[in-house]
């Protein structure tokens, strides 16, 4: 369990530590393309050492996994998925997409899609799988995994704020006026409208597509099915 604690704690630091207060100095010394790189594969390595030491952790159980808990994955993770899969557009401001690298500080900054709940529609989804499958699961080393990768998705919500905010400027001022962090918000308050176009039945098809095949597969992918009464 030492060595998922530690694989855990590698995870967060880097994300919330080497991608925050040292991520000016990295990018000063090594520029932007070499440290988007040098991260990249950190975070490659951080990954498998998370998911290589979970699967050799004993069993600590802290609650009994119930019918009730169990079915909160199922019930959370087709919402996730269409978060995952609405927040793959080119012109989400939230991204670091080449069409989003090539905007300046004045160019508007797209309100539309999946920015309409959210404009953090990734972080989310990580997220949501990360709290339902704690609550399903209910043992030291989930909580130690997901609780890794929960920590830094709602740290990269304000994160990824602060670096847009430095790199668009006003525009991004804007931007947030009109959306939220917080899922429905800024619907809710009225500051944006939302149309079923902005979801789409190309991302409900995709997340439902996507959704069948965890079902199918997790057993085999995880050795567990996905709903266990």
């Amino acid at each position: 369990m030492t060595d998922l604690a530690l694989a855990a704690l590698a995870w967060v630091l880097l994300h919330v530590v080497v991608a925050g207060p040292l991520r000016p100095a990295l990018v000063g010394r090594l520029g932007l393309p070499a440290y988007r790189g040098l991260f990249s594969v950190l975070s490659i390595v951080a990954l498998t050492a998370l998911i290589w030491t979970y699967r050799e952790a004993p069993y600590v159980e802290f609650w009994a996994t119930t019918s009730a808990v169990s079915a909160v994955p199922v019930v959370v993770m087709p919402v996730a998925l269409l978060l995952l899969v609405g927040s793959l557009r080119p012109n989400n401001p939230t991204s670091a997409g080449p069409d989003m690298l090539k905007r300046g500080k004045g160019e508007e900054l797209p309100v539309r899609g999946f920015t309409k709940i959210t404009r953090h529609p990734m972080l989310w989804a990580f997220s949501l799988w990360a709290a339902s499958h704690m609550i399903a699961n209910g043992d030291l080393a989930t909580l130690l995994l997901a609780g890794a990768i929960l920590v830094t998705a709602v740290n990269g919500m304000f994160s990824i704020d602060r670096k847009c905010a430095a790199t668009f400027g006003e525009s991004w001022q804007r931007f947030i006026a009109k959306t939220s962090i917080l899922p429905f918000a800024a619907v809710q308050a009225g500051r944006v409208k939302l149309r079923f176009s902005d979801i789409g039945w190309v991302n409900i098809l995709g997340a439902a597509a996507l959704y069948a095949i965890f079902l199918w597969a997790h057993a085999i992918l995880f050795g567990v099915p996905a709903y266990h009464p």
